[in-house]
């Protein structure tokens, strides 16, 4: 079985662009070692402002972070990239990761 992997990273305060960059650098280290990434970059219509609006989703965040955590119950290692300290969300993951006994993987 190959093992599975979820990437977090901070992404407030930054574009899109800047986003993916990050997530694909992420990706590659990740494959590099041998693991299969976990989607925790929810971008379909679910997660539009509108979807979340209509769904009552008052603390879009906090609803983002539920989905994460849900998608790290799939994995064996987390990965965080460069920043994940100064990111709450990042740290909430780390810190689910670390209580859940995943390996905890840092970008260098």
């Amino acid at each position: 079985m190959t093992k599975r992997a979820m990437i977090s990273q901070p992404m407030a305060g930054k574009t899109d662009e800047e986003i993916v960059e990050d997530r694909e650098r992420a990706v590659a280290a990740l494959t590099a070692m041998g693991y299969d990434v976990i989607n925790t970059y929810f971008t379909d219509e679910w997660y539009s402002d509108e979807a979340m609006e209509k769904r009552g989703v008052v603390q879009v965040p906090l609803c983002y972070l539920a989905k994460s955590l849900e998608n790290m119950s799939l994995c064996h290692a987390a990965y965080f990239c460069k920043g994940w300290e100064n990111a709450r969300g990042c740290r909430i993951e780390h810190d689910a990761a670390v209580a859940y006994g995943l390996e905890v993987l840092y970008e260098d």
